[in-house]
């Protein structure tokens, strides 16, 4: 079981960052502004980390290739949630 958090946790923070270096063309660090933190390529790491443990954890697959499957599309599925809300609270401030 701890394999199976270990690994989907790995594998979608990887897809994470992959997804970031698609978006922004690089790797942005995270820094502070006077307003608010941003977090950089961590935002990105972490939703597909969390997304990836969340869906493996609910479906529980039996092989090393369904975690992965399942691992590589809940990180890619992180990345469409959080550009959708970012697209959502641009279209609410206008």
């Amino acid at each position: 079981m701890l394999k199976d958090i270990i690994f989907s946790i790995v594998i979608g923070g990887v897809v994470g960052i992959l997804g970031h270096v698609r978006k922004h063309g690089k790797i942005i660090m995270p820094r502070k502004t006077k307003k608010f933190i941003y977090l950089g390529y961590l935002e990105e790491m972490l939703l597909g980390a969390i997304f990836s443990l969340l869906l493996v954890m609910y479906i529980s697959p039996d092989s090393y290739v369904e975690k992965l499957t399942i691992s590589i599309s809940a990180g890619i599925g992180g990345d469409v949630v959080l550009t959708s809300y970012k697209q959502f609270k641009q279209k609410g401030s206008e």
